[in-house]
C-alpha cells in the first residue's frame, strides 16, 4: 500500500500568507521612507518604538521590533551616525545602554506618522469599521497564541 504524499497549500498556510503580506507591506513603506527620510524598513521600526517607548534596550527594541542583533546593531549605528539617535548608559547596569531618539529623530517621526497612517488607511479602505475591528481582534489573538507557542 502506497503512503498519500502530504501537501502544503502555500497559499492557504496561514505563516507564509503573513510573512508574504507583511514583506509587501514592509517594502511598500520602506520605498516612501528610503526616498524620503533615507531611512530602512530596520531603522523605521527602531524609531517608532522608541517615539511610543523613549528609554528602550537595544534588547528591547529588537524583540518589538522582531529584529535580529546584527540587523538591530546595524540600524542603531547608522541612525547614531545620522544624528538621530543617542545612547545613554543605564544606571542600574552600566554595561547596558537605553535608545533614545534626537531632536532630528524625533522631527522625522513626526513626518512620518501622518504618511503610516495614511498608508494605513488606503490599505484598510475596503474595509467596514466592522471588519477592521475584526481584523485588529483576529490579530490580537494570533499574535498572543504566537508568543504562547514560542520555544522557551
Amino acid at each position: 500500500m502506497k503512503k498519500e504524499e502530504t501537501k502544503l497549500n502555500l497559499q492557504r498556510f496561514l505563516p507564509y500568507r503573513l510573512t508574504k503580506l507583511s514583506g509587501m507591506v514592509s517594502r511598500s513603506l520602506a520605498q516612501h521612507y528610503s526616498e524620503k527620510f533615507d531611512l530602512t524598513i530596520q531603522e523605521w521600526r527602531i524609531v517608532a518604538n522608541l517615539g511610543e517607548r523613549p528609554g528602550l534596550t537595544a534588547r528591547e527594541v529588537g524583540e518589538l521590533s522582531s529584529l535580529d542583533k546584527v540587523n538591530m546593531s546595524r540600524a542603531i549605528e547608522r541612525l547614531e551616525k545620522s544624528g538621530r539617535l543617542e545612547r545613554r548608559i543605564v544606571a542600574k547596569d552600566r554595561r547596558s545602554y537605553s535608545l533614545h531618539l534626537t531632536e532630528a529623530g524625533q522631527e522625522i517621526l513626526d513626518k512620518i506618522i501622518p504618511l503610516a497612517q495614511e498608508y494605513e488607511a488606503s490599505l484598510l479602505s475596503e474595509f467596514s469599521i466592522e471588519e477592521i475591528e475584526a481584523l485588529d481582534k483576529f490579530l490580537g489573538k494570533l499574535d498572543q497564541r504566537a508568543d504562547e507557542l514560542k520555544p522557551k
